[in-house]
């Protein structure tokens, strides 16, 4: 990025010489072309009567100069388009450190968050046996049986409707069960990876190598490595944890293992400025899925 700044700021200060240049030559024959007065050629030519002189002043004439102004604009436009060819643009070059997705140890990972299933409700209590004494029945107790028997002269009364009470209100319902959390996968059948690979018409192996590459460039193109961590010798390597979620976007994104002096924060603000990702797959349809990424920092030299 350097060199192309340095090298377009060259070109540009030399066409802005060579456009002041023309001007400076324009204004300069222009000023010394109104210096001469039409009076004082008359005055100067008045005792000519010779035919150059009733036809044009030679001090004026503007024609002298065809061949040197001519000459001059040739110059400058193939000046100009030398400066223009020149003109070169460098590819920004990004440091990719070698392995930068490979764990140096073992790292230990949280596994990804399943919904958890509700508590089973607490058993009931056992039942109580009471012992029911047995009563007596005594001679007073004895039922008492009534003669029911009916002819035609016996008269029904019709039976009293009972009286209704008010019934008490129903029983709430039950609150809702609170809605399950969608399960975040660790591996799925395909992993959420980095746009820009999916025209590329490859193998399945080809889109996840360039998705990868597209990956590392975007995150080393955009890491800026820390002041405090570069002036005190700190490297290493930071290794984050993401979600992917159904919509590709980077959510819920921490920092696992850190090296200090700022570089958690800094590999940090670059998985929080990546695109939407394409999503992750299990059996067809989009999920959740835990990304583990590793950025490492590295001191040159």
């Amino acid at each position: 990025m350097n060199d192309f700044a340095l090298e377009g700021m060259h070109v540009a200060i030399a066409m802005v010489l060579l456009l002041l240049l023309v001007i400076g030559f324009i204004l300069f024959y222009k000023n010394r072309l109104s210096k001469t007065s039409g009076e004082a050629l008359r005055q100067k030519y008045a005792g000519d009567n010779s035919q150059a002189a009733r036809n044009k002043y030679p001090e004026v004439n503007v024609f002298k100069l065809t061949q040197p102004v001519w000459l001059f604009g040739l110059v400058a436009a193939l000046l100009m388009t030398l400066f223009a060819f020149s003109w070169t643009a460098y590819d920004e070059r990004v440091d990719i450190p070698e392995g930068a997705l490979d764990f140096e140890e073992e790292i230990e990972i949280e596994p990804p968050r399943t919904a958890k299933p509700p508590p089973p409700p607490p058993p009931p209590p056992p039942p109580v046996i009471e012992e029911v004494p047995e009563e007596e029945i005594e001679e007073e107790d004895e039922p008492v049986f009534l003669d029911q028997t009916i002819d035609e002269e016996t008269v029904i009364e019709e039976p009293e409707a009972p009286v209704e009470e008010d019934a008490p209100p129903p029983p709430p319902p039950p609150p809702p069960p609170p809605p399950a959390e969608e399960e975040i996968f660790k591996v799925v059948e395909q992993m959420p990876r980095f746009p820009g690979c999916e025209e590329s018409g490859g193998t399945k192996e080809e889109i996840a190598k360039c998705a990868e590459d597209k990956m590392l460039q975007f995150i080393y193109k955009n890491l800026k490595y820390p002041a405090i961590a570069r002036e005190n010798g700190v490297d290493g390597m930071v290794v984050l944890q993401f979600v992917v979620d159904k919509s590709g976007n980077v959510t819920d994104a921490k920092i696992v293992r850190d090296i200090g002096a700022g570089c958690g924060d800094a590999a940090m603000k670059v998985v929080n400025q990546m695109p939407q990702w394409v999503p992750g797959k299990q059996r067809g349809r989009a999920v959740k899925v835990l990304y583990t990424l590793p950025v490492r920092f590295k001191l040159e030299g």
